[in-house]
């Protein structure tokens, strides 16, 4: 059953966290995940404001996305980020197609 990465990011050093843009998409590759959505138009029509940047990234199962997440290659992107961004990052289980 597929899985998903669903995260909201607040950047706070644009230019710092280029690197952390650079590096992340070669672990979602190694795990096979599809970036979704990244940064397009978004709302918040309940709970939080909008955050600057909303991303969904799908994964072919739940294991493939926590392995991702825990990665050595993820945690040395995820390095970059730290400190120049504040993100949510959740890992959701979907649903079997009706």
């Amino acid at each position: 059953m597929k899985a998903y990465w669903i995260a909201h990011v607040d950047i706070t050093a644009p230019d710092q966290y280029s690197q952390y843009t650079q590096r992340a998409p070669q672990a979602f590759a190694q795990y096979g995940g599809r970036i979704l959505a990244r940064g397009g138009r978004s709302e918040a029509m309940e709970g939080r404001s909008t955050p600057q940047r909303s991303v969904v990234i799908e994964f072919d199962s739940y294991e493939q996305a926590l392995a991702c997440y825990r990665s050595d290659l993820y945690q040395e992107a995820k390095g970059h980020r730290e400190g120049v961004a504040k993100a949510e990052v959740i890992i959701v289980e979907g649903i079997a197609p009706a």
